[in-house]
Formats: structure tokens, C-alpha cells, sequence
């Protein structure tokens, strides 16, 4: 009977020790995976979003990073002027279309392409590069920009907190692309042949 009793409390320590090991297990496990409260905060800072949409066919999309103001003073300030911006935050803003464009009367072939600006005051430029996958403006080369062309900005009396991006139509076969952001709202025209 002795030896019945010792078998079954040592089979019930042992069984008791498995499953205090595999609980350990599971909270290491469950704490390693779990992203801080600093991640989550830095990922939803300028969350990943796009705009897209059809004009004359042509289905145009902009996937980018939206940062937001924060009280922060942007064009001028946290980007200087008269530097080249990926538009976006993280990784560089691309676009992509996939018809020609005649964008404020320049030609854009069908393909897809990273969209960088040079803010300014008075006129920015809108750049359309053939590297659409990189980060920021880390990999930024001039040499492959297809189409630069400039556009005035509108300053707006109220305040857009986080960067969005518009494709909207105007007809059948034009449209208006804009990015607005702080009080800076930057539009041009897009027509499909």
C-alpha cells in the first residue's frame, strides 16, 4: 500500500510540474510576442493607408505612409523647403497607373512609379521617380526621375492633421490628384487619352 501511495504522489508531482513548465512556456511565449505599448505607439503614428480610384479607365493608386502634425510646424519646419520629400512617411510614396497620363500636360506611361516632392513656398515640384520601392529618401537618385513638373501650392485657413492624398474625377476622362497636409493643400490636374 506504501508503495501505491508513493507512485501515485510521485506521478502527481510530476504531472503537477509538466503543467507549471508548459504554463511557464506559454507567458514566455505570450510575453516575447507581444509588442510593446512604445510599438504600437511609433506604428500608429503615421499609419499605412492609400487612395485610388477609376478615371477614364485608367486605375491610379497611391500607397503612403500618413504622418500627422502633432502641433508641429511641417513645411518649414520638421521639412525644410527646397529638399526633396518621399511625400509620406517611412517608406517612399508610390504611385501607379496603369494607362498613360497626361499629368498638368506632361505624359505619364503606364507603370509604377515612387511620387517625391520639393516643397517650397510658392511652387513645389512633383517628381515622379522609376524606383518606387525604397525607404524614405535614403535611395533617392534624380538620374531616375521620369517626369518632374511644378505646381502652386493653395494655403488652406484650416489645419489638415494628417497627410492625405485624393484621386477624385472631374469627368469621364479627368481627374485632380491632391495631397493636403497641415495647412498646404497641393492639387493637379490628370486627363486620360
Amino acid at each position: 500500500m506504501k508503495k501505491n501511495l508513493l507512485f501515485t504522489l510521485l506521478l502527481m508531482a510530476m504531472i503537477s510540474c509538466r503543467n507549471e513548465t508548459k504554463k511557464g512556456a506559454e507567458n514566455q511565449h505570450q510575453h516575447t510576442n507581444t509588442p510593446s505599448e512604445e510599438t504600437l505607439k511609433k506604428k500608429s503614428l503615421s499609419p499605412h493607408t492609400f487612395a485610388m480610384n477609376m478615371i477614364g479607365g485608367a486605375h491610379i493608386h497611391i500607397d503612403y505612409s500618413s504622418p500627422s502634425t502633432r502641433g508641429r510646424i511641417i513645411f518649414g519646419g520638421l521639412l525644410a523647403y527646397d529638399e526633396v520629400w518621399q511625400s509620406g512617411a517611412h517608406q517612399a510614396t508610390w504611385f501607379e497607373t496603369n494607362k498613360d497620363l497626361i499629368l498638368e500636360g506632361n505624359v505619364l506611361k503606364a507603370g509604377k512609379y515612387g511620387l517625391f516632392t520639393i516643397p517650397s513656398k510658392d511652387e513645389w515640384t512633383v517628381i515622379f521617380n522609376s524606383n518606387w520601392d525604397q525607404h524614405g529618401k535614403d535611395e533617392y537618385d534624380a538620374k531616375e526621375d521620369v517626369l518632374r513638373f511644378k505646381v502652386k501650392p493653395e494655403y488652406l485657413n484650416q489645419k489638415i492633421e494628417s497627410l492625405k492624398y485624393k484621386v477624385e474625377r472631374i469627368s469621364d476622362m479627368e481627374g485632380t490628384i491632391s495631397l493636403g497636409w497641415e495647412n498646404v493643400l497641393l492639387a493637379f490636374h490628370v486627363k486620360v487619352e
